[in-house]
């Protein structure tokens, strides 16, 4: 069975580098109309597919600017999203949390999770009955992240549990809400600027299938989440770590 979005429609949140990268490519090659959000202007175009892709500057920590982006997004897809994937969120800098400052701990929160909240809330003003959410969690969530990390970890955390409450809050409109948890995926902005090359070499050794995951294949995971093969699952956390989970 092929997936086939055509007529579908979609806002990726940090969707122009890395994984958010990835899901806007899949999503227009099974001819979904992608509305790609993003904070730093770094995108390439996408080659051409089925389905369209559109750009539009979002700080996704802004609750104001997320009710009026969402609302264009929306009548730049023809007044409906079908589709949200919350990937927008970061590190921003490894700083133990017994040095870190107000500001960064609450910077991390907005980045990670307020954002998810309020493109959640505003976005389901435009979804129809069955439509999708999928968010970004982590394999930190469980494990409490590596050194510098907890309080990103923590927000991963909160975005397991926001995930289970709103697929509970949604289903009367038959709306699902799914959370993809990825391991180390190698080659990304995240762990370029965050983790040095010698500790990704050691976490993909450590990994059972002994390398770090692509972009594509968290991509993979939210296509199967918002395509019909998909449909009877709802408030799950998708593990996508190659086995480093309970390693």
């Amino acid at each position: 069975m092929q997936i086939d979005l055509t007529g579908k429609t979609a806002v990726v949140t940090g969707g122009n580098r890395g994984i958010g990268r990835s899901f806007t490519k899949l999503l227009t090659d099974a001819g979904a109309d992608v509305v790609a959000t993003f904070f730093e202007s770094t995108y390439e175009p996408l080659p051409p597919s089925k389905g369209s892709v559109q750009e539009i500057h979002l700080d996704a920590t802004d609750s104001k600017q997320v009710e009026e982006v969402m609302a264009k997004a929306a009548d730049m897809l023809g007044g409906k999203i079908d589709i949200l994937i919350n990937n927008a969120g970061g590190l921003l800098a490894r700083i133990p949390t017994t040095e870190m400052s107000d500001e960064h701990f609450h910077n991390v929160v907005n980045v990670n999770f307020s954002s998810a909240f309020y493109c959640t809330r505003e976005a389901s003003k435009f979804m129809p009955d069955g439509g999708r959410i999928v968010n970004l969690a982590s394999l930190a969530a469980h494990d409490g992240g590596g050194p510098g990390s907890i309080i990103y970890a923590a927000t991963k955390g909160a975005i397991i549990s926001f995930t289970r409450g709103m697929a509970k809050e949604l289903a009367p409109r038959k709306i699902t809400v799914n959370a993809i948890s990825p391991g180390f995926i190698a080659n990304t902005p995240f762990h370029n600027t965050f983790t040095s090359e010698k500790v990704q070499d050691i976490v993909a050794e450590k990994t059972l299938l002994k390398r770090g995951g692509t972009p594509d294949e968290i991509a993979y995971a939210a296509l199967y989440l918002v395509s019909d093969m998909g449909a009877y699952v709802n408030g799950e956390i998708m593990e996508v770590n190659g086995g480093l989970y309970f390693v």
